[in-house]
């Protein structure tokens, strides 16, 4: 065993934080953030399994479930909030992660906030602090949470969440790092969902909001952690990732100077986030007047790090057991959008994932590892089509759209808002009131009554 380190991780981090100021731009990121998860929260308000995420929950409470008239403990709000937001994956994403920040840690603060009676201020820094450390923390060792089989999203999202709260409640720097210390012991998240589109990577948002949440609040009470939760020989990357050696520095080296939440990505397409730059291609090609019964095969250039998730087996994923595993199957999602010009809330149903068409185009598409492809620093798409005459056309998607290189707008934001809650069932009305309250969350007291059902 190596001998402790004089000042842990965790404590530099701790007290980095400590000092932080929020810039306005990450302000501005964290409004829209709000917005988006709001709307997605509303968006699977009927889904069977935030019903059963909500009825699994016997500890009621002040705080709100979004889009219910039930109200819960701040934890179960927390976790069914969390479970929500993170469902339909149509949340925001973080190149070189990836991770989904928003969905773990605007659930916890936000319930905390609304428990405690935080108010806006203390909101906007629990957030924007939780999912600066949450996208950092993705980048310690890329691609090995993933390859060792766990979510990164459940894993580093217990921290995440765990340092937001802390901040959120102004935890002193003991309280934050023994809040990281205790989360460790709670983050989970096994990525064997894959397998037959089972529900468990949608309850991974809402479990680590939770798990962070009440670290935080243990922590706060004296309930002490590891402070090498980290770096330790038995600690967090030991744990989920076989490595205790990461690079540390993409985590503390620019803390608070450079905020790479500026660079967080609002999805447009709600279903796996290295899936969108090749859709982006086979719409392009729907564009160009090429029908489905034209093409012989499909070819598309890959990161090797995306393919045990979104391409093998290959041939379940040619036909995808259900809906939701249709998200994370890149024939599907290739096969769609160039079938039917789009993807959307719609086209991951079970109903859908069997269309003829769509499963006709989906067995003649397959890949090939591209070693330059730069998958995680960059999603990138490139499909090769060759026609049955023998003609072969292709198409690049450069860059994530939504991303840093062509982020959403605010309007974009606000748009995806609306859809997301006319697919919940809120008629024009209830939606505009909503999404005032949500642009608005940071200027006063926290208050999520109008969000309820």
């Amino acid at each position: 065993m190596s001998a402790l380190p004089e000042i842990a991780v965790a404590e530099h981090l701790a007290e980095r934080i400590g000092a932080l100021e929020i810039p306005p731009a990450v302000a501005e990121k964290c409004i829209d953030l709000g917005v988006d998860v709001i709307g997605l929260c509303v968006t699977a308000r009927n889904e069977d399994y935030v019903h059963a995420t909500l009825a699994g929950c016997d500890d009621d409470g002040p705080c709100t479930a979004i889009g219910h008239a039930r109200t819960l403990s701040a934890t179960a709000a927390a976790l069914v909030n969390g479970t929500a937001a993170h469902g339909e994956d149509f949340d925001d994403t973080f190149e070189g992660g990836p991770v989904h920040a928003g969905a773990v840690v605007v659930p916890a603060v936000l319930a905390v906030c609304e428990r405690h009676n935080g108010d806006g201020a203390a909101a906007l820094r629990g957030i924007a602090v939780g999912v600066e450390v949450l996208c950092r923390l993705s980048l310690v060792v890329p691609k090995a949470v993933h390859k060792a089989g766990f979510h990164p999203t459940a894993v580093f999202g217990a921290m995440g969440a765990a340092a937001g709260v802390a901040a959120a409640l102004q935890s002193t720097r003991k309280q934050t790092v023994d809040a990281l210390g205790i989360a460790g012991s709670m983050a989970s998240g096994i990525i064997e969902y894959l397998a037959e589109g089972a529900w468990t990577k949608r309850m991974h948002a809402g479990w680590a909001a939770q798990s962070g949440l009440r670290a935080a609040l243990m922590a706060r009470a004296g309930f002490s952690g590891p402070r090498t939760v980290f770096e330790g020989t038995h600690g967090l990357f030991h744990g989920f990732a076989h490595k205790t050696d990461g690079n540390y520095d993409a985590l503390l080296g620019d803390f608070g100077t450079r905020w790479v939440t500026e660079t967080l990505a609002f999805k447009p397409y709600p279903c796996g986030t290295m899936t969108h730059p090749y859709i982006d291609c086979a719409r392009r090609l729907a564009a160009r007047g090429i029908r489905p019964e034209d093409i012989a095969e499909i070819v598309c250039d890959v990161g090797e790090g995306t393919v045990h998730r979104l391409w093998e087996p290959l041939a379940a994923k040619q036909k995808p057991a259900n809906g939701y595993a249709g998200k994370f199957s890149q024939p599907h999602c290739i096969a769609t959008g160039l079938v039917r010009g789009n993807v959307g809330l719609g086209d991951f149903t079970d109903a859908a994932v069997k269309d003829a068409r769509v499963l006709a185009l989906a067995f003649k598409v397959r890949y090939r590892i591209d070693p330059q492809n730069p998958y995680p620093d960059e999603f990138t798409g490139h499909i090769r089509a060759t026609l049955n005459d023998g003609s072969v056309v292709e198409e690049r998607q450069p860059h994530f759209r939504g991303g840093a290189r062509e982020p959403l707008t605010r309007q974009d934001v606000e748009d995806k808002f609306a859809l997301n809650c006319r697919h919940g069932g809120w008629d024009d009305a209830r939606t505009k009131v909503a999404l005032g309250l949500a642009k608005s969350l940071y200027d006063g007291a926290i208050d999520l009554k109008g969000l309820r059902g």
